[in-house]
């Protein structure tokens, strides 16, 4: 049984959804070896979420930007706002989207459905850096 685990640092990204698995990808090529397994992804952040969608329209992360600004706007009467508008309903969202992913891996790739991609949800509009924590555990070729 083969087990990798290693934290990535994403570069800041403006508010919005951004496509990161060709930098999950990048970071871990044991991937490369596994025949059958599973690979979890975890944000280490509350104010950014991850999620599984489609890669191919660039109007879909458009759109489902502007759906969770709709479920959870800036301008509610939070209580918590010293860290700014945009903080609590990156909160809001982070919680309703998740932090987590496990994605199965078989015959070296991930498997992912043909028009599916990983997505960093960024929910601020200053997040900074993001890190994530990759594990990957599998069964060897």
């Amino acid at each position: 049984m083969h087990w990798q685990q290693q934290e990535i640092e994403l570069a800041p990204r403006r508010r919005g959804l951004h496509p990161i698995t060709r930098e999950i990808l990048r970071a871990v090529p044991g991937i490369g070896a596994i025949r059958v397994g599973l690979l979890n992804v975890f944000l280490r952040h509350t104010s950014a979420a991850l999620m599984i969608n489609e890669n191919a329209d660039p109007d879909v992360p458009v759109d489902l930007a502007m759906a969770l600004d709709r479920l959870a706007p800036e301008g509610l009467p939070y209580t918590h706002t010293c860290e700014g508008p945009d903080d609590m309903p990156a909160h809001v969202k982070a919680a309703l989207v998740g932090v987590s992913l496990t994605v199965p891996v078989g015959d070296g790739r991930l498997l992912l459905g043909t028009w599916q991609g990983i997505f960093l949800c960024e929910h601020r509009d200053h997040g900074g850096p993001r890190r994530i924590v990759v594990t990957l555990q599998g069964a060897e070729a």
